[in-house]
This record gives structure tokens, sequence and C-alpha cells, in this order.
């Protein structure tokens, strides 16, 4: 079979956890061998918050389909062809900032599923199916059923809504961005506060309720990342390509500036 299989989606459905990797600073394809090797399972392509373009963005994403990492682009905002112009292109799944109600759920579900579910557009070949030729309503089921479809609460009004978003059919993956969150409590930073918790227990009881997988970012100490997982995260951004560069590159200066003599 030529369909790629999106292995953090299979991994969720499996009651796993699927853990990503947030990509800030990588510009070459290799970067999907090297955090496939690692053992992460997804690309977080983060497309709001660097200065990658779609380009870059959609070849490192073919490289992820060709090694079996799963592909996903946090695209930069709202509009329906910022999701699909990656989906055309290689992403197996998509990351909407700042969603706050069930009609931006909607509407992002909209934009990333094909009839009769949502309504994207055909563009024609599809590498998420190696570009096999089939029938369109065959590729579309299977194309479908294989994206993962991911809407980032990061305020109080998006947790408040948690549940109506929940619910929308096409959403896969309720993700909340802690960093944001804590600013828009006006917490910056105090991922330790009781309305964290909380934030996370209504919106992990939402998922549960309707089906949908929980997911975090924003906290990556191994005391924040368990106590999450424990309460019920699937869908981990466990770090980033920066943080990770510089947590080795610091670690390696001061080794060898411990010979200093």
């Amino acid at each position: 079979m030529s369909t790629v299989p999106n292995h953090a989606l299979r991994q969720l459905r499996a009651g796993k956890l699927a853990i990503g990797v947030g990509l800030r600073q990588a510009r070459t394809v290799d970067t999907a061998q090297i955090m496939k090797t690692a053992g992460f399972d997804w690309l977080f392509i983060d497309c709001e918050h660097n200065s990658m373009d779609t380009d870059v963005a959609a070849q490192i994403a073919a490289a992820a389909l060709a090694v079996g990492i799963t592909p996903v682009v946090r695209v930069a905002g709202k509009e329906h062809w910022l999701a699909a112009r990656m989906l055309d292109n290689g992403a197996q799944g998509i990351v909407v900032p700042h969603v706050e109600s069930a009609l931006e759920a909607k509407r992002v579900a909209d934009h990333c599923r094909f009839p009769p579910i949502g309504h994207r557009s055909m563009g024609g070949g599809l590498q998420q199916l190696g570009f096999a030729s089939m029938p369109v309503g065959e590729a579309a089921g299977i194309v479908n059923e294989e994206t993962l479809v991911v809407v980032m609460l990061e305020s109080p009004q998006g947790i408040a809504h948690c549940e109506e978003i929940a619910a929308v059919p096409g959403i896969d993956a309720l993700l909340i961005g802690t960093n944001d969150l804590c600013f828009e409590m006006g917490i910056p930073g105090r991922f330790d506060d009781p309305r964290v918790a909380e934030a996370y227990a209504k919106t992990i009881a939402a998922c549960k309720k309707h089906g949908k997988f929980a997911g975090m970012g924003g906290m990556y100490t191994p005391e924040l990342l368990e106590r999450h997982i424990d309460m019920g995260v699937q869908l981990v951004l466990s770090g980033s390509d920066f943080s990770l560069l510089m947590q080795a590159a610091t670690a390696r200066a001061k080794l060898v500036r411990g010979y200093e003599r």
C-alpha cells in the first residue's frame, strides 16, 4: 500500500504517547531523520514563531514522510490557505494557534478535512498517498483518516470553551499552549499555579468525554512533563531544537572549560 501511515496519530489511537519536537532553528531536510533516530514520533514544524518559509517547511515535511516521523505544521493563523498549502505539500498534521471557540474549531476542521467532513479543496497528487493514482473519493477518505488536526488553547476563553471545542467533528486534539495561557492569566511562567492544573484537568476531561486527545506544550521540566502525562496528556510537545541545542552546547562548553588550567 502506498499510503504513508501517520505514525503519531496511530500512537495516539493505540493509547500511547506521541512525542514531538519543535523545529525553530532547523532548515535542512536531514533534521527529519535525525529526530526519528533520536526517538521522536512527530515534528512540530513551527511556522508561527520563526522565519521559516512555506517551501522549507514543505521540504522538511516531505523528508519526514520518507523516514516515518509525522510532519505536523503549526501555521501562523486561521486563514484556510495557511493550512491547505501545507497539507497539499506533505504535512500529515496541522496545528492552529489561539483557538477560543467551537466556531473557530469548526472552521479549522472545514479547512483541513475533505468532504463530507469538511470543505478542503482537492489539489491533485498527494505525497501522503505516495503520489499513487486512485479514485478521488477514496483518496479523500484515506487522507482524512490519516490527518492529525490540532487546535491550541492559549487563553482563559479557550479553556472555558474546551468542551464545546472538543465536541467539534474533525478535530483530533486540543493542545494547551501553556506559556501563552499563563501570560493571558496574568501569571507568566508560573506553571505550578493551581489554575494551570485546573485548566489541564478541565481540558483533559473534555477530551476524554468526546474521544479527543489532550496535548501539552511549553512545559519541559521532568516534573511538569510527568505530572501532566499522569493526568492524561498524550500529545506531548517535549522540547525544541533551540532548547536542546542550548542545553547540550552549554553543557559541552562547561565541560571543556573545566579542563582549563
